[in-house]
């Protein structure tokens, strides 16, 4: 029967490939399961798909937002399955490709019942948080919600407001609310999991790949972020890997250190993309370091589909 099927895996591990394989012999159309290549002008960094690729196969959720907007898991949710309901309609198979585990987790698991953003509200913690600023108000979150305050930044501005607006509209803190019973359930869509079986081959992958971005003008793509004068660090798009390291050498002039930290930040997140895999019991791991993986993941979708 045919159903969404997801392929996950951490960075570097050659998910767009794979995908791209499988379009050869199924009629599939790919959702972006990416945090970052919703953002346009955001290519080289992000590792987008070429326009010779998103021609090849249609895409989806990718190139949907201004780099100063912010997506969250709830809005991909429910944009996925819209999609993928889409997608069948039309007689092909949706694919959801990508490494954004808090996405993947909002679809399995489905989602806590939040309140909606109040824009009036809004505007009150954006006026307090001019006074005082932010790192200010992360403070202020602490008293209130320690546990959520703990994985914030101090000048987390989207999030430490999201948090004390949740807080403000339903008198509960957002841990209080993730703890709760879900409001909608979660889909029960296979996992395909491309995972190495040796840490140092893909860590050697992706110095690498950190290395041909900046050969390929991750520097210069930074730069014209900058230079609209809108953006700023602590927005989400600047924080994604390789442009939040990017930016911070734009700023002190430290271009020597860059390989190394991009590198480093880039293998932190496959660290924690295969820790979030490793708590999907329903995953189904193919080994990337196979010269055929593209192959096995077709192999294991078809056998998913049976």
């Amino acid at each position: 029967m045919m159903q969404p099927v997801c392929l996950a895996g951490p960075t570097g591990t050659g998910k767009t490939a794979a995908a791209l394989k499988i379009a050869e012999y199924l009629p599939v159309e790919i959702i972006s399961v990416d945090s970052a290549l919703v953002y346009r002008g955001m290519d080289i960094g992000t590792a987008k798909p070429s326009k010779a690729e998103l021609a090849a196969v249609p895409h989806h959720l990718i190139d949907i937002l201004d780099p100063l907007e912010s997506y969250s898991a709830a809005e991909f949710a429910s944009s996925a399955q819209q999609l993928a309901e889409e997608i069948l309609a039309r007689g092909k198979l949706p694919l959801l490709v990508g490494g954004t585990m808090l996405y993947f987790k909002a679809l399995f698991d489905g989602l806590s019942a939040l309140p909606q953003a109040d824009a009036e509200l809004r505007a009150q913690l954006d006026a307090e948080a001019e006074q005082i600023g932010w790192p200010a108000m992360h403070a202020k979150l602490a008293t209130i919600d320690p546990e959520t305050a703990a994985r914030l930044a101090p000048n987390d501005s989207q999030r430490i407001q999201r948090a004390l607006e949740v807080w403000h509209l339903s008198g509960k803190t957002l841990s209080q609310l993730h703890a709760e019973p879900q409001r909608s359930s979660g889909v029960d869509w296979p996992l395909l999991s491309l995972e190495p079986q040796d840490r140092a081959w893909l860590h050697q992958r992706l110095d690498q790949r950190f290395q041909q971005m900046l050969d390929q003008g991750l520097i210069d793509e930074v730069k014209a972020l900058r230079a609209r004068g809108d953006l700023s660090p602590d927005l989400p798009s600047m924080r994604c890997v390789g442009y939040r390291q990017t930016w911070e050498a734009l700023d002190s002039g430290d271009f020597k250190h860059l390989v190394e930290r991009g590198s480093a930040a880039t293998r932190q997140l496959a660290k924690r993309q295969i820790t979030w895999l490793r708590s999907m019991p329903q995953r189904q791991v193919v080994d990337c370091q196979h010269p055929d993986a593209a192959l096995h993941v077709l192999a294991a979708l078809q056998k998913a589909l049976r």
